[in-house]
């Protein structure tokens, strides 16, 4: 089994695939995890950090 790496989604994406990624690289669903980001304090800056931070997944993947 492969390491598991955590990346911005191409496939289940709204935005940029920040909180899709979350969510496979969890095994949960991504709408709780668009949840929990509408309730964190500093929501924003951590879904732009992420955007930018987060390496896109390879097309091959899916």
């Amino acid at each position: 089994m492969g390491k598991k790496t955590l990346m911005k989604s191409t496939y289940d994406r709204a935005i940029s695939g920040v909180c899709g990624g979350i969510a496979e690289y969890l095994g949960i669903s991504s709408f709780v995890v668009r949840v929990i980001f509408i309730f964190l304090p500093a929501n924003l800056l951590v879904y732009i950090i992420l955007a930018i931070a987060l390496p896109e997944a390879p097309e091959s993947l899916y």
